[in-house]
């Protein structure tokens, strides 16, 4: 995948038939390790190929497979603000804050008095 992936970016950078060099050099920036065999197999398949009428011939076998669940984090953002336009405005009620109560002795963890001194 590394192989097809660094075949890619020298095609989106501007080599129309990237070299086995090429595909050596990107990998090698990256810390990634080639393999000769593999890196010429490749160069080979797709030397007489236009690699953006691939891809997108590969997006229209797969645009009906169904990827991904429901729910998420992301997404949504844009119809909860049309919902909050739609609701009138309401006025949020402040909570109040809980008091801190000293329930006297313990541990002194930060060296401030505030024990007998004998914490450990």
């Amino acid at each position: 995948m590394k192989h097809v992936a660094a075949y890619a970016l020298l095609v989106l950078g501007g080599t129309e038939q990237p070299t086995v060099d090429d595909l050596k050099r990107v990998l090698s920036a990256c810390d990634g390790e080639a393999d000769e065999a593999q890196l010429e197999k490749l160069v080979a398949d797709l030397s007489e190929k236009n690699f953006a009428e691939l891809v997108d011939s590969g997006l229209e076998k797969i645009k009906d497979i169904a990827i991904g669940g429901g729910g998420g984090g992301g997404g949504g953002g844009g119809a909860a603000a049309a919902v909050a336009e739609e609701a009138p405005a309401e006025e949020k009620e402040e909570e109040e804050e809980e008091e801190e109560i000293d329930m006297g002795g313990g541990m002194d963890m930060f060296g401030d008095g505030g024990g007998d001194g004998d914490d450990y």
